[in-house]
């Protein structure tokens, strides 16, 4: 019994525990849900308010866009404005003064038409009095030819007559008398404007010689220059073509030839051979041949050079090689590219004188002697010569018939030609500049080697001592032993007919069969 009550007892708790929760989390939920709408509400409330606040900014943008766009559109409306009445303002000029040129035009054509019938009037009356006149003059002849007995055209041919011989006359005293005025006024600036140009060119001049001398480190050394049993001495000379002279000079060696560039290469070669210490043939041969081609690279800097103080630009790469060929060349004793630039700059300061091209004046001078660099290979006159390579080389023609009438091979044409022939006289002409004799010397040297070089078989002459030697090298396949002898009495009895020459030349025919062999 108390059992059944405990448990009654305990389920009526039990129950009274579940309506208690079940009411508690009623009200909970109930809470939550108020609280759930509060916020919700709240939420609404603060998007409305946040809306109404987003559409008043965008409205309010919007008017201040629309306030932006209407001021532009006025600034636009306004100058449209200011611009349309600006046209309007230059219209109503433009019509006004086209206007007045309209009434102008009016007042002319009204004087044109007045003046027109003045004219008509003028010419009628112009016509009457000459017809007149011409019945005056036709009476007048008339009578006249009644009185002298001759008809009116025999006395117009005989009055013409008369008129043309004094014309004449007075046409040929005045011819005379202007042709001796301009005479005497070119002589005077002739000789002012050559007198201006020596006086505002004072070259130097120095001397060529015709002998070298390389010092020497010890008088040892000259035994290491002529070699075993002159060996070394023989194949210089040979690969040179100078004649090496070795005396009692103490430490110096004389070079001699008429060459000035195989003076220069010998030289040049020698001293290098005494800086390095071997010398023997083989070495000389490579030293000859690589100061050679040093001395073309040499040459041809000149030859620019040269173009480059004159102000010749644009000249051709081989004629700037032949220039610096002339630094070797020599005219009566007188060193042809010194002389070349000295003439360059006379007809450069001449030509300024005279009002003509400087450059082109210049130029003209630089080049005349150009032929002189290859006459001793090209037949024929070195100013034909060197026409005929500017030609070639693309001179124009003013400069190439300048150059081809400096010496008169050409009649001159132009102001050009005898600025060039004068130049080439004042320079060629200074006391000292030139030596007949050395040329003579020079041109018998030339012979004699031209001589050689004929005759089948021969490679090269050389004319050395003054030309009382020449050594000739031949091709050994080409020549034999036993012709040698015969090549050298031969080219002897050519000489002999040839050319005239003081005391004797000896003739030496080399020939020679070389072996060569390299270990490896």
């Amino acid at each position: 019994m108390g059992f059944f009550l405990q448990l009654l007892l305990a389920i009526i708790f039990l129950g009274a525990g579940g309506a208690a929760g079940y009411f508690i989390q009623r009200k909970i939920t109930l809470t939550n849900e108020a609280n759930n709408r509060n916020q919700g509400r709240q939420i609404i409330e603060n998007a409305l308010v946040e809306a109404e606040q987003l559409k008043k900014e965008a409205l309010l943008q919007s008017k201040e866009k629309a306030y932006q766009v209407k001021q532009t559109l006025d600034l636009e409306i306004k100058a449209d404005r200011d611009e349309l009445k600006e046209e309007r303002a230059q219209v109503q000029l433009k019509r006004d003064n086209l206007k007045r040129e309209w009434d102008s035009y009016d007042r002319k054509i009204s004087e044109l038409q007045k003046t027109e019938k003045d004219l008509v009037l003028s010419r009628e009356e112009y016509q009457r009095k000459h017809q007149q006149a011409d019945e005056l003059v036709a009476q007048r002849t008339r009578e006249l030819s009644f009185l002298a007995g001759i008809t009116a055209e025999e006395a117009k041919n005989t009055l013409i007559s008369s008129l043309e011989s004094e014309a004449r006359m007075e046409a040929a005293k005045s011819l005379v008398r202007i042709e001796n005025e301009m005479k005497m006024e070119a002589d005077r600036r002739a000789k002012k404007i050559l007198a201006l140009a020596i006086c505002r060119y004072a070259g130097d001049y120095v001397a060529d010689r015709t002998v070298s001398i390389v010092p020497l480190p010890n008088d040892e050394m000259k035994g290491r220059i002529i070699g075993r049993e002159g060996r070394n001495i023989r194949a210089l000379e040979a690969a040179t073509g100078i004649d090496i002279i070795i005396d009692d000079t103490p430490e110096a060696v004389v070079l001699s030839g008429f060459n000035p560039v195989r003076r220069e290469v010998a030289r040049l070669a020698l001293e290098q051979l005494i800086s390095d210490g071997r010398i023997h043939p083989g070495r000389i041969e490579e030293v000859v041949d690589k100061v050679s081609r040093d001395l073309e690279i040499s040459m041809r800097e000149e030859g620019e050079q040269a173009t480059f103080d004159v102000g010749a630009h644009g000249v051709h790469v081989e004629i700037i090689k032949l220039i610096g060929r002339l630094k070797y060349r020599t005219s009566y004793g007188q060193n042809i590219l010194q002389h070349s630039l000295e003439v360059a700059f006379l007809c450069g300061i001449m030509a300024a004188e005279l009002g003509i091209d400087v450059k082109m004046a210049k130029r003209a001078g630089l080049l005349h002697d150009i032929g002189k660099a290859v006459d001793h290979e090209v037949e024929g006159s070195h100013a034909i010569i060197g026409r005929d390579i500017a030609r070639k080389y693309g001179e124009s023609e003013e400069v190439v018939y300048a150059i081809g009438a400096h010496h008169e091979d050409l009649p001159p044409k132009s102001v050009l030609d005898v600025l060039v022939q004068a130049a080439d006289a004042l320079s060629g002409a200074r006391p000292g500049a030139r030596k007949e004799m050395l040329q003579s010397y020079v041109k018998r040297l030339e012979d004699l080697e031209a001589i050689a070089n004929g005759f089948e078989g021969v490679e090269k002459s050389y004319a050395i001592q003054a030309g009382r030697d020449l050594r000739i090298i031949v091709d050994s396949n080409k020549i034999k032993e036993e012709e040698a002898a015969l090549l050298s009495r031969d080219i002897a009895r050519s000489i002999q007919e040839k050319l005239t020459y003081p005391g004797q030349i000896r003739v030496t025919v080399i020939r020679e069969t070389r072996a060569v062999e390299y270990a490896k």
